[in-house]
Order: structure tokens, then sequence, then C-alpha cells
């Protein structure tokens, strides 16, 4: 059952980092404004470093791109977010000396009509070396993006039909998602 959004929020940063022992536990929101998405978004980022892999699955429309703006300002990188659909990979500087960069990946189009596989193309951006200074977010990437990490937070957003109301649930991953 999902409870107020902003003790889940709260409790999201003693999910992973504090002997993580809730590996795979999950936590659900219930945000009822685009503006409790992005701020589920800064709050979890606040648990996030350079080479963690974020997966965000849901449909057009669920918030993906929404979240990430929080995410980023809770990263506080540099430039605006925006969908990277028809760039495939957006990255944005850390905005001090000691953040992580954050690289907003959408898989969605990966694969179609190139001949080659999504699998190759994802490698190809070579995101792999951008681990090592950048949280990795990528939007349409599960089932592709766990291989590039030992882990990551998968993130599920879903919308309620003719409403603004969406449901996250979110849990760390080792290898594969389950």
């Amino acid at each position: 059952p999902s409870t107020d959004w902003s003790s889940e929020c709260a409790r999201a940063g003693s999910m992973r980092r504090r002997g993580g022992s809730r590996l795979a536990e999950q936590e659900t929101a219930v945000l009822s404004t685009a503006a409790d998405t992005e701020q589920l978004g800064e709050r979890l980022a606040a648990d996030l470093v350079a080479g963690d892999v974020v997966v965000l699955d849901g449909p057009l429309g669920a918030g993906k791109t929404t979240f990430t703006k929080g995410l980023a300002r809770g990263l506080g990188v540099l430039g605006r977010v925006s969908s990277p659909t028809f760039m495939i990979a957006r990255t944005h500087r850390p905005g001090s000396d000691t953040g992580p960069g954050l690289v907003h990946v959408d898989a969605y189009r990966l694969g179609l009509g190139t001949g080659a596989s999504a699998t190759d193309e994802l490698d190809a951006l070579d995101l792999d070396t951008e681990l090592a200074d950048s949280v990795v977010v990528v939007e349409w990437g599960e089932g592709l993006a766990e291989a590039l990490a030992d882990r990551h937070l998968l993130i599920r957003l879903r919308r309620e039909p003719e409403s603004d109301v969406r449901t996250a649930t979110w849990h760390w991953n080792r290898g594969s998602s389950e």
C-alpha cells in the first residue's frame, strides 16, 4: 500500500547507502502533481553518486522526464533538462567540483530501423565510460540498461487516466531487473 509521498521520499536516502539491507525493498509514493514528481526526483538524488544507474519505466506521459528534471536539480547539474528523445542522450555537467554529472538517455528509439540491436546501440553510446563521473538515467531502459552497472535503481511511474496523479514505485536491484 502507498503512503504519503513526502514521508516515503524522506526515507529514500537510507535505502541503499546505509548497509544495503533494503536493496530490494520496494517503496511507493502517490504524486498528486507534476511538481510532486519533480520533488521525488530531487529527494532521491540525495542518495545517488557517480556510477549509479537509474532505469525509468512508464508509458508516454507518465512523468519520466519530469522526474529527471527534479533529479537533475537535486544533483545540482548544469543545463536545462528536456526529453532526449531525438538526441538519444544528453549530458549535463556537474554544478560543483564534488558532485556527479548526469547523462539522460532515452532508449525508446534504440534498435529501430538501424539494423543494429538496441543493446548494440546502447553499447555504442559508451555510457560505461560516463559512469565514472556521472549518474546515468535511462528512460525506456528496462531490459537494456541494467547491464551498465552491478546495481540499478528501478523507478516505475504510472499516471492515472484523465488525471495528473501518478504513482511511483522504486527499489534497488542487482543485475538485471526483476
